[in-house]
């Protein structure tokens, strides 16, 4: 089973004040968090959301032993946020929101998200959503693909991966994960190719993040979160990529209505490296509203 990370530590610095509390879980995934929070803090009710109905399917048999005290919602945080979180008189004590994408997307969606295998080119969390990940690479304009992938993916051979997709797809469209892995394999020097992660892991993390508006959702989820949360309201974010980081290290620093409370983002320790390997890359910070806020 998928295991969250950072948890002691979420945990500790979303621990709500004694008494009644409503907590919410933008970002849910299999639950983990949640039945955390749930079974230690036993006046907790919360309100867990998540895009991804299949991920929300198994996330309701796990936590159904909390009857009432759970309420499940599908779509994006931001969007759920403005609805069921938002009603007048409820304000949010505790929100998370843990940005790693589920061990169960890479091993089991069958939607493309690894690089390992040979699935659809997908990636959408949202089923619903338009555009695909075969869609991008196959309509977007060599330049604009070059941006992407050096933007969201950090990949400093975007230009010849780009090109070399571009090349490709006019003979044949781009539809499955093994044609483009093997496509960023062979645009990549051979004395490259076998260093700490694959040479298409960038390729494939910028897709997914154009997909899904990744960026887009977590400014969004952090704006309307903001407007959810009461007076002494807490917000914990667990990043895992520089990108997303900066995001909520910015909207923390900017906002007057917050207070910073982790100067410097939280790392998982040895032991939770070693024994959880997505913890690595894990980042939390956490921030409190004034007590004077409406």
């Amino acid at each position: 089973m998928h295991q969250p990370v950072l948890l002691a530590e979420t945990l500790e610095w979303l621990a709500p004040a004694p008494g009644p509390a409503f907590m919410v879980d933008g970002t849910l995934g299999l639950g983990g968090h949640a039945a955390a929070f749930l079974d230690r803090y036993p006046q907790l009710t919360l309100l867990g959301i998540d895009v991804d109905e299949e991920l929300l399917a198994q996330a309701r048999t796990r936590l159904r032993r909390f009857g009432e005290r759970v309420q499940l919602a599908v779509g994006w945080c931001a969007d759920a946020l403005a609805g069921a979180a938002a009603s007048p008189g409820r304000r949010v004590d505790r929100l998370l929101l843990d940005l790693g994408v589920s061990l169960h997307h890479f091993h089991a969606s069958g939607r493309g998200f690894s690089i390992r295998g040979d699935e659809p080119l997908d990636m959408r969390l949202d089923r619903q959503a338009p555009r695909t990940a075969a869609d991008i690479v196959n309509e977007e304009p060599e330049t604009e693909l070059a941006n992407l992938l050096f933007e969201l993916g950090g990949e400093r051979r975007s230009r010849q991966i780009a090109a070399a997709i571009v090349a490709s797809r006019r003979s044949e469209r781009i539809m499955t994960t093994a044609q483009l892995e093997e496509l960023v394999w062979q645009a990549t020097p051979a004395r490259e190719r076998h260093g700490r992660i694959h040479p298409a892991t960038r390729t494939f993390q910028a897709l997914r993040i154009a997909v899904n508006d990744e960026l887009g959702q977590l400014a969004a989820a952090l704006r309307a979160g903001l407007a959810c949360l009461g007076p002494r309201g807490r917000v914990g974010v667990i990043s895992f990529h520089s990108l997303e980081d900066r995001i909520v290290k910015a909207f923390f620093r900017d906002s007057e209505e917050l207070r910073v409370l982790t100067a410097k983002p939280l790392r998982a320790g040895e032991q939770e490296r070693v024994a959880n390997p997505p913890s690595r890359s894990a980042r939390l910070r956490v921030a409190e509203r004034s007590e004077a806020a409406a």
